[in-house]
């Protein structure tokens, strides 16, 4: 969408639509003065697209990290920390996500992310409700039909995302003007088929293509009914069902994506900087920062790739012809400047390393080449940083030096590895037992292109280098092929979901291309790690798996030995927080298994 609207939006919203706020026996409930008015306060079919783009600024704020803490668990827990991917670093300690016998039902983790999908599902239904108002003009019924679509995604998209991490969940599908406390939890499946349901009853309304960057598009659903057929196939597994049909229609979705002519792989370098790769000086100052300082002078430059251009600014969206983008949030560094600091992302604080914390005598500073002011609100595991490229898997452009950087050159003055490479035992600090320092593993580690750019927007008006303004994909056609593959896998189908990872593997260029008899949960899950880390919602993939598949990839791949100590359930929902739980008073919300 148009950024400054998507986001000065929220501001004119608040005059006439109020959000539940922070109290937590309000996450169920519609907020009564709101409905008081709602019939004579929407008075044009444009504020109904202003509640619309309020759905779009709460996905943004779930997956997109911005300059605001108090959101912090949806960003580090949602892209998986505790999980195989992330865990925890020494400075974090006392909030450790992989403690299981710190972890239970009154964890804000949970809280805040229930929270947000149900007040994402109340905006959703607002819209919904104004738009189907009598004295509501439109231009057309086409695009009054795409304005109910959007929300009712919106709406569906919640109720995946609520399944997949709670199971069964109250289906709230009306706006309430009057308190209620007796919800029913329905079933995962009622939960995973209400969202099936409405996103096929939508699929003809929304558009092929858009104008608008960010708006959604018809891929999107067919994209999100391909993970939900999967969803509904894991449980009729379970449960001795036709769990094949299942994973056939998952399967029809994403070839209605993949085989449409609309999307492809970007395999060829694009964008304003594709005759580049990126630069680093070795600097501890911006006056540091001389021609004779630079990475490439030292002797170590840096080729660009196309995967490197996937991050750049610019190249996020397909109205841009990157022809993989299909839901990007927005984000712009103007707008950012004049809407409170939302229109951003954060990943170089929240998922940076802290090298001027640990870097001691060799490395430390803020600037570019050590990813600018990282604070490690979570931390790669060893997995997820080495253990995915070991061997055979090495040779791979996602983990070339553009992409995963792993090369970095002193720029304390007085070091001997100044303008040289810091061997990485150094910058781990390992002793003479071959041990690493907790506190330097957890805090030092390779930076991601998508979390550590080479060039900070806001650095010429001397802002802290903690936020970078590109647009962030939320679906990408990487996913939509990964997912194929594990249905494919799932109905027995190894010879073409082997084809599907090589897709990604072509277009890596990797040495070692993958056979049937290597396909595996396993594997789909490793291929989702190389391509997708810090983009997929890796809780959300490991507790919809079914069976131990979570507990035993958590156990598996802890840098700590938390989980394989206090992880003695096997478990594949979060818990319903309990505050949801006490304050429906009049009917008996369960628990799940184990919480």
């Amino acid at each position: 969408m148009e950024r400054t609207y998507i986001y000065k939006t929220l501001l004119l919203l608040m005059t006439i639509f109020a959000v539940v706020g922070c109290d937590d026996s309000k996450f169920l409930e519609e907020d009564p003065e709101t409905f008081y008015t709602i019939d004579n306060v929407f008075t044009t079919s444009e504020q109904v697209d202003q509640v619309l783009a309020t759905c779009y600024i709460k996905v943004h704020n779930i997956y997109c990290p911005y300059n605001n803490y108090g959101e912090l668990n949806l960003w580090s827990y949602g892209m998986g920390n505790g999980t195989d991917v992330l865990d925890v670093p020494t400075i974090r300690y006392s909030y450790r996500f992989n403690d299981y016998s710190m972890i239970n039902s009154e964890y804000g983790v949970f809280k805040d992310t229930y929270a947000a999908f149900y007040y994402l599902i109340n905006t959703a239904n607002t819209a919904i409700y104004a738009a189907g108002l009598e004295h509501i003009m439109w231009n057309s019924e086409s695009d009054k039909a795409y304005i109910i679509a959007q929300a009712r995604f919106f709406r569906a998209f919640a109720y995946r995302n609520l399944g997949e991490l709670f199971g069964g969940v109250p289906l709230v599908t009306e706006i309430t003007s009057t308190p209620k406390y007796d919800y029913k939890r329905s079933t995962r499946m009622e939960t995973y088929q209400y969202a099936i349901d409405e996103m096929e009853d939508i699929i003809n309304d929304l558009p092929v293509t858009t104008a608008e960057a960010g708006r959604l598009v018809r891929a999107a659903v067919q994209h999100n009914l391909c993970q939900l057929y999967i969803d509904k196939g894991v449980l009729l597994e379970e449960e001795g069902g036709d769990a094949a049909s299942a994973y056939n229609k998952a399967i029809s979705y994403a070839n209605d994506v993949i085989d449409s002519g609309t999307y492809s792989l970007m395999t060829e370098r694009f964008g304003a900087r594709k005759n580049e790769g990126p630069e680093f000086y070795y600097a501890t100052s911006v006056t540091e920062q001389t021609a004779d300082r630079t990475y490439s002078s030292a002797g170590y430059p840096i080729e660009g790739n196309v995967y490197w251009d996937l991050f750049q600014i610019g190249n996020q969206d397909y109205q841009n012809g990157n022809t993989e983008a299909i839901w990007c949030a927005q984000s712009d560094y103007e707008v950012y400047k004049s809407d409170g600091n939302l229109a951003c992302l954060d990943y170089p604080a929240i998922y940076g390393p802290v090298f001027r914390d640990q870097g001691g005598a060799h490395i430390g500073g803020q600037m570019e080449d050590v990813g600018g002011f990282g604070c490690s609100q979570v931390t790669p595991t060893p997995y997820s940083r080495d253990g995915v490229y070991e061997d055979k898997w090495a040779e791979d452009m996602r983990n070339s030096e553009a992409v995963l950087r792993r090369v970095f050159l002193g720029n304390i003055k007085t070091s001997e590895y100044y303008g040289k490479q810091i061997p990485w035992d150094v910058l781990y600090k390992k002793d003479a037992n071959g041990k690493y320092d907790d506190g330097a593993y957890t805090l030092i580690y390779p930076i991601s292109c998508k979390i550590g750019p080479d060039f900070y927007t806001l650095a010429a008006d001397g802002r802290v280098l903690r936020s970078i303004f590109r647009d962030d994909y939320l679906i990408r056609l990487p996913e939509t092929i990964l997912l194929r593959a594990e249905a494919k896998l799932r109905v027995g189908d190894n010879s073409g979901a082997a084809s599907d990872i090589n897709m990604l593997r072509s277009r890596a260029k990797c040495s070692y291309l993958v056979t049937a008899s290597d396909v595996s949960i396993d594997l789909i899950l490793d291929e989702r790690t190389r391509e997708l880390m810090y983009e997929e919602s890796r809780w959300n993939t490991l507790l919809r798996m079914g069976g131990t598949v979570a507990v035993d990839r958590i156990k598996k791949y802890s840098y700590w030995n938390y989980p394989r100590l206090t992880l003695t359930k096997s478990f594949n929902l979060w818990p319903i927080p309990q505050t949801v739980i006490d304050t429906n008073k009049d009917v008996v919300l369960e628990q799940n298994p184990g919480w």
